[in-house]
């Protein structure tokens, strides 16, 4: 965390892409139920901004959310056991691959609502500055979600209260099927400028570069400047669900997604590292993922007798149903 070196920059990027790719075979192999969102091509957003945050700042993503888990720092092997419904996940199987979390290092949780993770992260890290404490927080959203109420709510609260909260436009192009032309009026940023947060728009193909601009926006919330918002242009690679694998849409042409492929972020960053840098990351990664996978296979299923455990942080027992 808060680390520039262009080596575990690489080692981040490469990490997600390997796991998303490991994570699309197992759910072709019916292990992981339900199908997954794959963040390939978005990876150099996650490893840029988490790169800017300290251990104990705090995140929330969304349903195209592994990359910001694996970014900010949790344990591959056990947000794998995760996606695939294991005991020996980060939530127990219970949270599974759009609402992973792991407080141990700062991620409150992916959220499959669109537009809510803004808001809770935002309430979030104004507790904690309210208890004295020199926590940030980054919350990452998709094109889809700036028409969400719910977000510019948050944008207005974390204005008005000054809550140091980086907030990240995943720009990828899309929501769903979504062209983002035909969704938006007017800008982005804009947006954010409406509420008095500073925003800028930033290359999110090129970690460094996304590193840059979440560290300088990071720098200047912990010295008092309130909430900013950063739009990362990308594109997404891979389908926005791994239905389309089966269901085959075709909502964007094939010469579009060759350009968006021409700019990959782990070819951008893998460039940077020589070819000895490069090689040992790459052998790194599989010997982490081999474990992973490993790992979450050798794991137990929930008893399904403990559906309704930890459904209140009270500790409260739900009733179990009746006719």
């Amino acid at each position: 965390m808060t680390d520039a070196d262009p080596v575990r920059l690489y080692r981040t990027v490469r990490l997600i892409r390997r796991f998303e790719e490991r994570a699309i075979d197992l759910v072709r192999a019916g292990t992981i139920v339900g199908g997954i969102h794959p963040y390939l091509g978005q990876e150099g957003i996650a490893a840029g901004v988490c790169a800017a945050l300290r251990g104990t700042d705090l995140v929330t993503g969304t349903h195209r959310g592994h990359g910001h888990v694996l970014a900010k720092g949790a344990d591959p092997a056990r947000m794998m056991a995760e996606l695939c419904g294991r005991e020996t996940g980060l939530n127990r199987g219970r949270g599974g691959s759009m609402h992973a979390a792991d407080f141990s290092v700062g991620v409150l949780g992916a959220n499959a609502i669109v537009g809510a993770a803004g808001a809770i992260l935002t309430g979030a890290v104004w507790a904690h500055r309210r208890r004295g404490e020199d926590v940030v927080g980054a919350t990452f959203f998709g094109d889809g979600a700036v028409n969400e109420g719910m977000l510019l709510e948050a944008f207005n609260l974390a204005a008005l209260w000054r809550v140091p909260v980086l907030f990240v436009c995943e720009n990828n192009g899309y929501a769903t099927t979504m062209p983002v032309d035909g969704a938006v009026a007017g800008t982005i940023t804009g947006r954010a400028e409406a509420f008095g947060m500073p925003a800028a728009v930033v290359d999110g193909q090129d970690p460094q570069e996304v590193r840059a601009a979440a560290a300088a926006a990071v720098g200047r919330m912990r010295d008092g400047g309130g909430p900013e918002l950063i739009e990362a242009r990308t594109y997404r690679f891979d389908a926005h669900h791994t239905f389309e694998h089966v269901v085959r849409l075709d909502y964007r042409p094939a010469e579009e997604v060759a350009a968006g492929r021409s700019r990959d972020p782990v070819r951008i960053q893998g460039g940077r590292l020589s070819d000895a840098e490069r090689a040992a990351v790459d052998a790194e990664v599989e010997a982490t993922l081999d474990a992973a996978v490993a790992y979450a296979l050798a794991g137990p299923e929930p008893d399904p007798a403990g559906a309704l455990d930890h459904l209140y942080a009270s500790g409260l027992t739900a009733r179990s149903g009746g006719a």
